[in-house]
């Protein structure tokens, strides 16, 4: 259960960096270009798809087995899943269809 532990600490990276993505592009700021670059692909690239995915895991170990508690801690899976909401949220607003007119 170890890898659920590294997943679940990758994930929270991740939440954090599309956190800071999602500021970086609110506020629109040119000064430091390599890092923002950075920031952003690991905020939109792995955090869309290893935070769903370890949200996913702590399913199938919730229902498999009772040792998701002991693995991993509780504010660690709260958070992945409050990062998760924020992700599902973003991907309605930008397909929302009034987000693009006029």
């Amino acid at each position: 259960m170890r890898w659920l532990l590294f997943l679940s600490r990758l994930s929270f990276i991740c939440g954090l960096s599309f956190l800071a993505s999602l500021g970086i592009a609110l506020t629109r700021t040119e000064y430091n270009e390599p890092v923002s670059s950075t920031i952003i692909m690991i905020g939109y690239g792995m955090g869309l798809v290893i935070v769903p995915l370890t949200v996913l895991c702590y399913l199938l170990v919730g229902v498999a087995t009772n040792k998701l508690r002991k693995t991993v801690p509780l504010w660690l899976i709260i958070a992945n899943i409050i990062f998760l909401c924020v992700l599902i949220y973003y991907i309605f607003y930008l397909n929302d269809p009034y987000y693009h007119q006029g």
